[in-house]
């Protein structure tokens, strides 16, 4: 009986010494245990060997993911920093398996059978894989990358619009809170747009005039001129003193004046004998003036395009400093101008932004600076946003510019006599009517290798086959 206690005691002592023994070989990878294929679904990665300098890239694996790392040194042991981001464990000698639980970076160090020490940047990031199918089925004509990013997701590529890349975020809001949207959106590619358009104006003006002037140099020793100084013509009088002696030996004097006309106006009447004339001004003009321009722009989806038709004039420029004595020379533009950006929708439609303009000198209101002559500029401009289909046409009119100047002038008193006072007044009036209309078509087009057709010559150039021909 005390020999089977004693039995039983030291088997029980030698199994106890034995678990301990047994436990540290099950943490050791086998020597024998050959190298796996990859479970399904699983990141494979090498690192390189010792000898080799050491990459800057992190390693990345995604949440709930793993990833297999093969080395070329046989391990003793590894240690990750924070088990709570991801955990690692030997499968091989050479395998090591790494499973991401949360986001964030930590580091993974290893020891190989020397005792060479290696430490490696481990990242866990995001699973983006799901949110990457449903932006691709969502926006399938979309250009749109999905990346994650620790704890976020970003995404990055070209939309179209804006509104495009507001709901791809919104998308993917839907698989992590944190979201970086970097979306570029506008028009791209080569597609080009035709802008067909004609500048119609009409300026019409009317101008009556309405003056006399009277004049007397000397009938009945009076001397003088009546006029109300509108349109001048009167100049200064000369004054002369002539004495005559008769046969009987008396004399007499007479005053005479040499009246100077600078303008005789439309109708002019004098008698000699009466030393008595007049200088009517009775003027009636119409002017019509008509301004046709047909330019045809291309721009490209999103670029701007213009167009002048006119020229450039000069005005001087003050320099400060000397005195303001210092004057350059500047070039300003006038004429026909169009400017227009057009954008192709993702409907198809087109969306324009035109600005035209017709802009004409003015030398009425001009300014004379140091002896130079600024003339003013009359301008119609007109700027819009719209949007039309292809082949479609738009019409900007109403560009209307009424103008009525209407000058009297009259001698106080004179002028008020009935009837009698017209002789006694002037008047000028001029009325002026200017419309623009501008139309516009627009269409898509792209590039074509046929030759476009050359403008036929208003008169053709000279024939070698009728050159020098004799006639018959």
């Amino acid at each position: 009986m005390n020999v089977r206690t004693r039995l039983l005691g030291g088997l029980l002592f030698t199994v106890v010494l034995a678990l301990p023994a047994s436990s540290e070989i099950m943490q050791q990878p086998d020597a024998a245990a050959p190298q796996g294929p990859a479970p399904s679904g699983t990141q494979t990665t090498t690192l390189a060997p010792q000898s080799q300098p050491q990459g800057s890239a992190p390693l990345r694996v995604m949440v709930g993911k793993s990833l297999l790392i093969n080395t070329t040194e046989r391990l003793k042991r590894i240690s990750i920093t924070d088990d709570a981001i991801a955990s690692a464990r030997v499968i091989t000698p050479t395998q090591i398996l790494v499973h991401g639980k949360t986001p964030g970076e930590v580091s993974l160090l290893i020891w190989d059978e020397l005792e060479r020490s290696r430490s490696f940047d481990l990242r866990v990031d995001v699973d983006v894989s799901a949110c990457a199918d449903e932006e691709r089925r969502v926006f399938p004509d979309e250009q749109i990358t999905v990346t994650p990013s620790r704890a976020a997701i970003v995404l990055s590529g070209h939309v179209t619009t804006e509104d495009v890349a507001k709901r791809a975020g919104e998308l993917a809001s839907a698989y992590s809170p944190k979201v970086v949207n970097v979306l570029t959106f506008g028009p791209v590619g080569a597609q080009e747009v035709l802008l067909q358009v004609k500048f119609a104006e009409v300026d019409r003006s009317a101008l009556t005039q309405l003056g006399i002037n009277f004049i007397s140099n000397g009938a009945g020793n009076t001397i003088g001129t009546i006029t109300t100084g509108q349109y001048g013509g009167v100049g200064p009088i000369n004054l002369s003193k002539s004495t005559q002696t008769s046969s009987t030996g008396e004399s007499s004097t007479t005053n005479a004046g040499t009246q100077t006309i600078n303008n005789v106006l439309n109708l002019f009447l004098f008698r000699p004998d009466l030393n008595f004339g007049v200088a009517i001004e009775a003027l009636e003009s119409k002017n019509l003036l008509q301004i046709l321009a047909e330019p045809n722009l291309i721009a490209l989806n999103g670029k701007e395009a213009s167009f002048l038709a006119g020229g450039q004039f000069p005005f001087p420029i003050v320099q400060p400093g000397a005195g303001f004595t210092a004057v350059t020379i500047s070039f300003k533009e006038f004429g026909v101008r169009l400017q227009f950006t057009p954008v192709i929708m993702p409907n198809g439609n087109i969306h324009l932004k035109v600005a035209p303009e017709v802009s004409t000198l003015d030398f009425a209101n001009a300014l004379t600076i140091s002896g130079f002559t600024v003339p003013a500029l009359s301008t119609r401009r007109a700027e819009t946003e719209f949007e039309l289909q292809d082949g479609q046409s738009f019409v900007i009119a109403g560009l209307m510019d009424n103008r009525v100047t209407d000058i009297y002038n009259k001698i106080p008193g004179l002028g008020d006599i009935p009837i009698l006072g017209n002789f006694f007044r002037s008047k000028s009036l001029q009325k002026s009517n200017s419309e623009l209309m501008v139309l516009c078509t627009v269409k898509r087009i792209s590039p074509s290798a046929e030759q476009p057709a050359t403008p036929k010559n208003p008169k053709p150039f000279l024939d070698d086959g009728k050159f020098d021909k004799p006639q018959k």
